[in-house]
């Protein structure tokens, strides 16, 4: 018996998990870029696999057809924003302070992943039929739903919020406040000759910020 073959047969599985998992990843962010551009009847799974560095037999045998890589990349879409949320440490701020985090990371997110408003927008053109299909989709959310009725908790208790504000509706405001913006740019700037540049979509988050916050103090 080879003693050193069972060390060096561990380090390939482990190298090759790590390869899939990069192809996976570069997969998907190939497919967010694709889809958000050309829409999900536009999107090729040729360019997929040309601007992620793979080949196209591949993401099949990873994902499936042109519909579970659309699904796949819809998740993710969802995935990072809820994983980016999950890094303001929501809990750990002064319940104010941690809905104006909140609303500036969701204007910057919006900003600096203009896919994520593409793929919103595909997904609502074609009914959302996936999202109701898709795997895991209320987990994803829920973490995000949880640790808002947390905040809104701590500042009812401690005087700064109204008590019973429904976390879900919360986030809509929050939502639709940043993306109306981020989503409008070109007809805003051409209707009412805003800006639209970082600059001026700050200030929109600090004032969104400010209404929000004004909504949520006690009567």
């Amino acid at each position: 018996m080879n003693i050193k073959a069972k060390p060096a047969k561990a380090l390939q599985r482990v190298r090759k998990k790590r390869d899939a998992e990069g192809s996976k990843k570069a997969i998907l962010e190939a497919a967010l870029i694709e889809f958000s551009e050309f829409g999900h009847a536009g999107a090729r799974v040729d360019r997929i696999a040309k601007n992620a560095g793979v080949s196209k037999p591949l993401i099949y045998d990873y994902f499936g057809d042109k519909e579970a890589i659309y699904a796949a990349a819809l998740k993710e879409a969802y995935i990072q924003i809820r994983e980016g949320e999950g890094e303001l440490n929501l809990d750990q701020l002064n319940p104010p302070d941690a809905i104006r985090a909140l609303v500036h990371f969701t204007m910057d997110h919006f900003r600096l992943k203009p896919w994520f408003i593409s793929m919103l927008n595909t997904e609502n053109l074609r009914g959302g039929d996936t999202i109701r299909e898709l795997r895991g989709a209320d987990e994803i959310q829920s973490v995000l739903v949880e640790k808002l009725r947390s905040v809104l908790a701590r500042g009812a208790e401690n005087g700064q919020f109204r008590s019973r504000v429904d976390p879900v509706e919360l986030y809509i405001f929050i939502a639709s406040l940043c993306y109306f913006p981020v989503s409008n740019k070109h007809t805003l700037r051409a209707v009412f000759k805003c800006p639209v540049d970082d600059a001026w979509l700050e200030r929109r988050a600090d004032e969104a910020a400010d209404m929000l916050i004004r909504y949520l103090a006690p009567a």
